[in-house]
């Protein structure tokens, strides 16, 4: 069974409710538990909660308060598919949120089928649908966008061998596809390692991270990507390239965005920093981005991540589709070509980018930071696209 939370708190205006009472509902899909990145889920659900609680604070839509019906899909898409089809049943107005690939893919699909709008918050595999859809619309930059402003990033710090850690999956797959395709075309070398595949006789964390740091200097690679799960393998990974002396001068980056949550240092402590990695967020951000920021903070009890901004700005997206088209669900969804709202890291609008079957928003800040070793809760910004 999923996991059933519902966050809703009355209007502060009086006299606008609905004379039924009733709240128009979003659901939200979060992975909360494991295998679910939960850190990140957790950081999904604050922006999503902070949003509803200011906009009932400020009337809730046409004098009706916003319910927020959360659904716990643990990174699995089965766990997702029955969640849609459960919010569906429940009459909510929209779907929002979730942040792994494999399970928004799975959503989007099961939302398509049963008209329902759903506003994609941070998954970014391009191919979210597999034909274009008017129902799906996504924050989440895709993958192609943000992975090759990574490869550009790479290529600008001078590196010409690259070595990949991937993991069988459609997303890493996608992830290499698009970074060996971009790297090779400028004169690059790229190989592809497995992690899972490097011990044969020892499937050990540790045994696969000692042979793949052999494959890098077999490879004399001079930078390592991790496409791979965390915490294992990526930190067995990591542990073991920090601390070989024959890779004393290999960079190792994580386009997925593995560094940007407090659990990653946490577990690496000094040598989980240094490692470039993917972040949706401005240079600065201006006045609502910093009050939110703020707000999620004092919410979160640490820096909020970007995923944290992403499931905010999906709610303000919903909220002003809501107010301005009601809560039926055909002209919510007909209403994502016309949406233009401020949010925390930019003005938000959507339209069809090519390859893309999805409205998308075309395209959210990218930038590449790493942890300061000096400082790990400071993020250095290294490249921004």
């Amino acid at each position: 069974m999923s996991a059933m939370v519902t966050r809703v708190h009355p209007p502060q205006r009086d006299g606008t409710a609905r004379a039924d009472g009733t709240s128009v509902k979003i659901g939200a899909l979060v992975p909360l538990t494991r295998p679910g990145w939960a850190e990140a889920g957790r950081h999904l659900l604050a922006g999503l909660e902070l949003a509803v609680d200011e906009v009932n604070d400020a009337g809730g839509i046409g004098g009706s308060p916003l319910e927020l019906v959360v659904r716990d899909t643990a990174a699995d898409p089965r766990r997702a598919a029955a969640a849609v089809d459960e919010l569906a049943r429940l009459g909510v107005a929209a779907l929002a949120g979730e942040y792994h690939s494999v399970v928004a893919r799975t959503a989007a699909a099961r939302a398509d089928t049963l008209g329902l709008p759903f506003l994609c918050s941070s998954a970014v595999l391009d191919a979210l649908t597999e034909q274009p859809t008017r129902w799906v619309a996504r924050l989440a930059a895709a993958q192609s966008h943000g992975w090759r402003i990574y490869a550009d990033f790479l290529l600008g710090a001078g590196h010409s061998r690259i070595a990949l850690a991937a993991q069988p999956s459609v997303y890493w797959s996608s992830g290499t596809r698009i970074l060996r395709d971009h790297l090779t075309a400028r004169g690059a070398t790229v190989v592809e390692l497995d992690p899972s595949a490097q011990a044969e006789s020892d499937m050990s964390a540790q045994a696969a991270a000692t042979a793949v740091c052999d494959a890098l200097v077999g490879h004399r690679a001079t930078a390592l990507l991790l496409l791979v799960g965390h915490p294992e393998p990526a930190v067995s990974i990591v542990r073991s390239v920090r601390h070989d002396q024959r890779l004393a001068g290999v960079m190792i980056g994580a386009p997925a965005g593995q560094p940007e949550f407090a659990g990653w240092t946490e577990a690496l402590g000094a040598d989980g920093t240094g490692v470039p990695f993917l972040r949706y967020l401005p240079e600065r951000l201006g006045p609502l981005g910093a009050r939110v920021g703020t707000a999620l903070r004092e919410r979160l009890g640490q820096a909020p991540s970007f995923v944290a901004f992403e499931g905010y700005d999906t709610v303000t997206v919903l909220a002003e589709a809501l107010r301005v088209h009601g809560a039926d669900r055909a002209a919510v969804a007909a209403s994502w070509p016309h949406v233009a709202v401020e949010g925390t890291r930019g003005k938000i609008r959507f339209s069809r980018a090519p390859g893309i079957g999805v409205w998308q928003w075309a395209w959210p800040p990218v930038q590449v930071v790493d942890r300061d070793p000096a400082e790990p809760a400071r993020f250095r910004i290294l490249h921004t696209g």
